[in-house]
């Protein structure tokens, strides 16, 4: 039988991919969603198209508010900066990072592999094109994998070894990221990036969708989302 993994889904390109990968790497992903207060809820809708189209076994939206706390431009009034080049892209930490949210999205999606017997989970993360977020970076994943095998009965009794956290476009650019989804079928026309959508549109100036624009671009493509 197949694996069971469990597969972070939020609706945007990084994660498609991601999901595409599991199933090609021969497990029957689980793919697990967050409405957290997020003011580009509209990807949630995305990530239930995404599920459809590349099929999954069981596919959840959990329900917490990280809203509450603020702190972020996804989940409060603060403004989503824009820009008109990918060039005007600094190295700092952006408003839009949402405090410890890959912790929280982990830890949850821990809770529910250790319920399926499922010793895989996948999240999309990327520490190259990226907004520089420092849970999307290497280090972060591989103390996650250790706190997991540390924090679980499943871990506790297999001495440590038994739950991987797999990254793998951790180390690509967009360009190999879209390259990559394209060859295993993903229909990127279904997914949404943009941080500040209006009616399900991208705005095409935040930080998502112009590293977006970017990885299409170099792979002498037009976003699809952008289509009309």
């Amino acid at each position: 039988m197949t694996k069971p993994a469990v597969v972070l889904l939020s609706g945007g390109l990084d994660s498609a991919t991601c999901l595409a990968i599991a199933r090609r790497d021969g497990f029957d992903p689980h793919a697990i969603s967050f409405r957290y207060g997020q003011r580009h809820e509209n990807e949630l809708d995305c990530a239930r198209r995404v599920a459809d189209h590349l099929g999954v076994a069981k596919h959840v939206v959990v329900d917490i508010n990280l809203g509450q706390f603020g702190g972020s431009a996804l989940t409060s009034e603060i403004a989503v900066p824009k820009h008109d080049s990918i060039d005007q892209i600094d190295d700092a930490i952006p408003v839009t990072y949402v405090p410890a949210r890959n912790t929280v999205f982990l830890s949850l999606a821990l809770a529910w592999a250790e319920t399926l017997d499922a010793r895989d989970i996948y999240i999309g993360v990327n520490a190259l094109d990226y907004s520089g977020y420092p849970d999307c970076r290497p280090a972060f994943i591989e103390q996650f994998q250790r706190l997991a095998n540390l924090a679980t009965k499943v871990g506790v009794e297999s001495d440590g070894d038994a739950i991987k956290i797999h990254a793998p476009l951790i180390d690509l650019t967009k360009a190999e990221i879209i390259a990559q989804g394209l060859k295993l079928g993903v229909d990127y026309g279904l997914t949404l990036s943009c941080y500040d959508p209006a009616d399900g549109q991208p705005c095409g100036h935040c930080d998502a969708c112009l590293l977006r624009n970017k990885g299409f671009a170099e792979n002498d493509l037009t976003d699809p989302s952008l289509a009309g």
